[in-house]
């Protein structure tokens, strides 16, 4: 499972909550990324969540996606494969499905790109393939949220998390407060979600309170301007990628173990301890 998609579907948290702060995202990858991948499935999330953090700055599609390539090793896989769908988007820029074709072919049958993702090829959830799918979603839907959605879905394989994905990139650039209507009309903030203590609003106001964390920490400032507003002031980073791991090569064993305290918060059913 090294290569697949368990982190990237996960990672929309790390971008939104550190606006402007590629490293951040990293770090969080690093964190909780490796807990369910190793390289190119690492890389998948750290992608994602960079494009998160550019999109409260910037509404271009293209610049995000290269926002996003810019917090992964340029040499791995998955740089390889959204570089090719530029190239290829660019190629035909208003016939999406001659660059699906074109990444079938490199990406999903061709077996030097299959060499960790865990299943066969009419069920593909390696991170790469998909991630081309959210770009594909970004860059031929031209910022209309519909043709996003349409596209990425259509694009096949983990076919509700990559419209997901690039929705809320999309979204980002948009603002909660300038959404459509239709998007939010059927939001249900009340109820709890799974497994967890957070309603909608609980947990944007638990994010909220992560990301100006997360600015503070990176040295920038939170003021107020002569009307009483807040003002995030955050420091431009340049962002610095991991050095470049692929699980077919992979390096030494990290030496990633619970703390004490750690394992004391983990919950089991009774008597299954």
């Amino acid at each position: 499972h090294a290569d697949d998609i368990d982190y990237q579907i996960e990672a929309d948290f790390s971008g939104i909550i550190a606006p402007g702060l590629p490293n951040t995202v990293i770090a969080l990858g690093n964190i909780f990324g490796r807990l369910m991948n190793y390289g190119d499935g690492l890389y998948g999330g750290q992608f994602v969540g960079g494009m998160y953090a550019e999109a409260f700055f910037e509404n271009d599609p293209l610049k995000i996606v290269e926002a996003g390539l810019r917090c992964i090793p340029a040499e791995s896989q998955y740089a390889e494969c959204i570089r090719d769908v530029i190239v290829w988007w660019k190629e035909n820029p208003t016939d999406w499905q001659a660059t699906w074709e074109k990444i079938e072919a490199k990406y999903n049958r061709h077996p030097d790109y299959r060499r960790a993702s865990c299943m066969k090829e009419l069920a593909n959830i390696d991170a790469k393939i998909n991630g081309a799918y959210i770009v594909m979603g970004l860059l031929y839907g031209k910022g209309d949220p519909d043709q996003t959605v349409l596209i990425s879905t259509r694009c096949g394989q983990d076919s509700d998390c990559n419209p997901s994905n690039a929705a809320g990139v999309l979204f980002t650039t948009i603002g909660a407060r300038q959404l459509p209507e239709r998007f939010t009309a059927k939001l249900n903030r009340q109820t709890v979600f799974s497994h967890t203590e957070y309603n909608f609003d609980r947990l944007v106001e638990v994010c909220t309170k992560l990301a100006r964390e997360a600015v503070q920490r990176a040295g920038g400032r939170i003021e107020q301007d002569d009307q009483g507003r807040e003002v995030w002031l955050i420091p431009v980073q340049k962002p610095v990628p991991n050095p470049l791991e692929q699980c077919w090569e992979p390096g030494p064993v990290a030496d990633s173990r619970f703390t004490p305290e750690e394992r004391n918060k983990i919950l089991y059913p009774p008597g299954e301890k």
